[in-house]
């Protein structure tokens, strides 16, 4: 039996305001910049920190729900599974992006518009 899993987890905070836009056919999507911390020691001992950037992308009513209570700056929770997408750019060269289809989101801490030490769990299915 062959079986894979493709699960993404990503605990940050959004680096720009969420950017809701809609497909041709009216369905909504929402694009994130989610930044985590972390780092390592060097050879000296010292401790170098170090910043990932995640770009992320929901759908449908948890794309409005991300645009209307996330924020520059919000950390929230994030699951969802790895894409890749290819596009063609101006210059007629193919491009590829690899990103998070997210499929849940949890915000952390005192949120946008005024959701404070609140953890609200809010799904696909919502």
């Amino acid at each position: 039996m062959s079986k894979s899993i493709n699960k993404v987890s990503i605990l940050g905070r959004l680096g720009k305001d969420p950017d809701l836009r809609f497909t041709g056919s009216g369905t909504p999507f929402c694009r994130l910049r989610v930044a985590t911390n972390g780092g390592y020691k060097n050879a000296d001992g010292e401790w170098i920190e170090k910043t990932e950037w995640h770009s992320l992308v929901a759908w449908g009513k948890l794309a409005e729900i991300c645009n209307q209570y996330l924020a520059k700056g919000d950390q929230a929770y994030f699951e969802g599974e790895l894409q890749t997408r290819s596009f063609e750019d101006s210059n007629g060269h193919t491009r590829y992006v690899t990103e998070v289809k997210t499929r849940e989101m949890v915000l952390l801490g005192s949120g946008a518009n005024g959701i404070a030490d609140e953890v609200e769990a809010i799904s696909e299915a919502a």
